[in-house]
């Protein structure tokens, strides 16, 4: 005779719930750790822009003053529609010539500096002066070497660009591990080999460190060299903007500008994590 089937259901085990609520708990607790910056940083600018728009709309400031986020959407809406691109371009010109002119010569100068002692002590007092030297200084001298087109802009920018990589890449140099070059001289190495094994990867993130800064020197470059003389630009827009007394667009500009500086940032944070491993870690 077969055995009977028991009508009974299987009762849940308790302890397999709890577990599985826990881990769901778990999860969800780790998802809200790993995006907690971002999502606090959202939840910042979002009520930024609301209290923004909020004090606008309520009339106790003019808006010639301070504009709002509506007004400004606004305008960068007409100003797209009528050329605005144009300005970008001109811009993101001067600015990519000008930062890669200054990474191109600023790395190798900076290495070569830090390396060879005396070749430091001949350049040291005219890259201090010079870095101490507001750059708007230099900029009607700029203007009457090399015109008010677009090359003075470009000067402009590498000027700013370039101290902060060749610093940085100098001090990247003179803080080389004195006992991994003894050791590594011990062994018979060569300065090619020192320099290609040893010096340029512990130097790049030093680089990329000096280059972050370079970001915001050059966009403020772009901007003095467009708002003092250019006919094209967004320092342009923003100088004349500001002239007629249209906030709005002024708004538009900076945020332009400060938009391209936050994504280059981001850009170079991405490329300065995947080296992070080569920077030397502090003793403990």
């Amino acid at each position: 005779m077969p055995p009977k089937k028991s009508t009974h259901h299987v009762k849940p085990d308790k302890s397999g719930i709890n577990l599985a609520s826990g881990q769901r708990s778990f999860r969800h607790h780790q998802w809200l750790k790993a995006y907690e910056d971002k999502l606090l940083s959202l939840l910042a600018v979002i009520s930024f822009l609301l209290a923004w728009e909020a004090i606008s709309r309520s009339g106790l400031i003019q808006p010639i003053f301070i504009s709002s986020p509506s007004r400004i959407w606004r305008a960068a809406q007409w100003l797209f529609a009528n050329g605005f691109l144009n300005d970008i371009r001109v811009s993101s010109i001067e600015f990519s010539a000008g930062f890669i002119l200054a990474i191109l010569l600023g790395v190798p100068a900076g290495i070569s500096l830090g390396w060879y002692r005396r070749l430091y002590a001949l350049f040291d007092p005219f890259i201090s002066a010079l870095y101490a030297t507001p750059r708007v200084a230099l900029l009607p001298l700029l203007i009457l070497w090399l015109g008010i087109g677009i090359n003075s802009k470009i000067a402009v920018v590498f000027l700013g660009a370039f101290f902060p990589v060749l610093i940085n890449t100098i001090t990247s140099i003179k803080t080389l591990d004195p006992l991994l070059l003894k050791c590594a001289r011990s062994f018979g190495a060569s300065d090619r080999q020192v320099f290609t094994t040893l010096a340029i990867p512990a130097s790049i993130p030093y680089i990329i460190a000096g280059m972050r800064l370079a970001i915001g020197r050059g966009l403020v470059g772009v901007v003095v060299g467009e708002l003092i003389a250019s006919t094209a630009g967004v320092g342009h827009m923003i100088s004349v903007a500001g002239a007629t007394f249209q906030t709005d667009k002024v708004f538009v500009g900076i945020i332009v500008l400060s938009s391209t500086g936050y994504i280059l940032t981001e850009l170079l944070k991405l490329v300065e994590r995947y080296f992070e491993r080569w920077r030397p870690k502090p003793p403990t």
